[in-house]
């Protein structure tokens, strides 16, 4: 896929994009080699974890979240569709965003975000749908 035009969000963790590579026209390349997999192209991801802290305010607020294999930026949650409220500490969240950048750790505007918290199955399976989304895409 390396050089297709972006498509949908990609689910990712926080250390899979932190080795992610800045690609022609805003792009990022997702290297998989390791998993003998070609680098995957992509603007936007879909990422899960808990909310660390919140910074309300100047450029619509910002939230650091964490996955469990690392921690990332959202900037812009005080200005994107959220269902239920979900920005306060401990809340386990659902981000849809564009990629800003992922050294030294990932960074996303988010385009939306969703509570999860009420039901555990989503935090508890994030790591193998990840894996799972990963094995089938080429």
């Amino acid at each position: 896929m390396a050089g297709a035009a972006p498509g949908p969000p990609v689910k990712v963790l926080a250390a899979q994009l932190r080795r992610a590579q800045r690609g022609a026209g805003g792009t990022w390349e997702l290297r998989r080699t390791a998993a003998g997999r070609a680098s995957l192209s992509l603007r936007a991801v879909w990422m899960q974890g808990t909310v660390l802290e919140v910074q309300r305010g100047a450029g619509g607020g910002s939230a650091r979240l964490q996955d469990g294999s690392g921690a990332f930026t959202v900037l812009g949650v005080e200005q994107v569709p959220q269902g239920r409220p979900c920005l306060s500490a401990g809340k386990y969240v659902m981000v849809m965003g564009v990629v800003r950048s992922c050294s030294p750790e990932p960074v996303l505007r988010a385009v939306k975000m969703t509570d999860l918290s009420e039901n555990p199955v989503h935090k508890n399976m994030w790591d193998l749908e990840v894996e799972d989304l990963h094995r089938v895409i080429p």
